[in-house]
């Protein structure tokens, strides 16, 4: 705790957060000490000291002596904890999304060569080239240090938990995921967890998942692979297929199909053979959409399971 006390005080020293708060201050000597009106009570003559090298304050009129965290709770009437919660959000990072998922992605593609239960899932799913999953950032949760990686960063609990990284006790919700980032603009808007256990769900963070994955790779191609998830498309990569997308899903939204549709073009439908007939048919109706768009749209449904694609005659 006092480690951590300290270091936020060094974050953000006494000074910068008077002059943040519009105090008016002179230097009266060269060591780092200046001089101004008492925040804390009514004066006409300057008497609050602060000295940047020690990062104190005195008042000579009041008799205060503060540090930061003592200063904000008399000037602000906070408990010591509250004043710990306001400087910890008062001094936290700008609230950029992109920016903590970047972070994240980052953190998550550390942790896969030292977790290999990981490993050796990619491996049954058919993925196995240490270039490719580096080149798609795959990743993965071991679960226990996510918060505490950011939050050492400056990023709040709170902001965790409202872009849905952790959970309501603080937990990674991502835990024993293999984390896939998809992205916008080259920057991450959000991330996909598949889970290496039948125990948890796959989940995506609670925002937008943007159009097609890795739509901006392909989009000038006059010929396109659709399939329906990550591990579809990551093995496709890896087999030399770079003009290939995801819709995470066998039903596209509308602007996933409106970016399909943006120019003439043959979009391959490579969707899983399902034994309930629902990848049959999603492919079927999905056909006939892009058919009234005048886009080609020749089916090779994937069969086998795991990401073993055996695509049909012809590719």
């Amino acid at each position: 705790m006092g480690e951590d006390l300290e270091k936020l005080k060094r974050q953000l020293p006494l000074l910068d957060y008077l002059r943040q708060q519009n105090w008016t201050a002179r230097p009266v000597r060269p060591s780092g000490e200046f001089v101004g009106l008492c925040p804390l009570h009514s004066e006409t003559r300057p008497s609050f000291y602060v000295n940047a090298r020690k990062n104190l304050s005195y008042c000579h009129g009041c008799g205060q002596g503060n540090d930061l965290i003592r200063f904000v709770e008399l000037s602000r009437h906070f408990s010591f904890r509250q004043s710990l919660a306001y400087l910890e959000q008062y001094n936290a990072p700008p609230a950029d999304p992109a920016a903590v998922l970047e972070k994240a992605v980052a953190f998550y593609q550390q942790q896969l060569d030292r977790c290999p239960e990981a490993l050796r899932y990619l491996k049954q799913r058919g993925l196995y080239d240490p270039a490719v999953i580096q080149e798609l950032r795959i990743g993965y949760a071991p679960g226990g240090s996510l918060r505490q990686h950011l939050t050492a960063q400056g990023y709040s609990c709170d902001l965790l938990r409202r872009l849905g990284l952790i959970n309501a006790r603080g937990c990674d919700a991502f835990y024993r995921r293999v984390v896939f980032p998809c992205c916008q603009g080259g920057r991450a808007i959000n991330l996909y967890g598949r889970s290496i256990t039948a125990a948890v769900a796959h989940r995506f963070l609670p925002r937008s998942k943007g159009g097609l994955y890795a739509w901006e790779w392909v989009q000038q191609c006059p010929e396109v692979i659709l399939v329906e998830g990550l591990f579809d498309y990551a093995v496709l990569w890896q087999a030399g297929f770079r003009h290939v997308t995801c819709s995470f899903g066998t039903h596209l939204s509308p602007h996933q199909f409106q970016q399909l549709c943006d120019r003439p073009r043959t979009v391959y439908l490579t969707f899983d053979v399902d034994t309930s007939g629902s990848g049959q048919q999603a492919s079927q109706r999905l056909t006939y959409q892009l058919q009234a768009q005048s886009i080609a749209a020749p089916r090779a449904l994937a069969r086998g399971t795991r990401s073993k694609l055996l695509l049909w005659p012809g590719w």
